[in-house]
């Protein structure tokens, strides 16, 4: 099974990088540095997966890809 993507970018905004999984509605994170928020997005998405299994909640398969993938495909 393939992983779920991960997008990263900064935000002026909050002076950081944001990580975000498009597949896991509302899992994302922020650090200041794009380990840190590589690192917080895959604690969130671990949290995510836990709480829906716990709920009962369905676990959508990875299948986000971004636009440049698709064309090249």
């Amino acid at each position: 099974m393939k992983d779920y993507h991960i997008n990263i970018f900064y935000s002026e905004e909050d002076e950081g990088y944001i990580a975000d999984i498009p597949d896991l509605k509302y899992c994302s994170a922020f650090g200041e540095t794009v380990e840190e928020a590589v690192h917080e997005v895959l604690q969130a998405k671990a949290s995510w997966l836990e709480t829906a299994k716990a709920e009962g909640k369905p676990i959508p398969l990875p299948k986000y890809r971004p636009a440049i993938y698709q064309i090249a495909s």
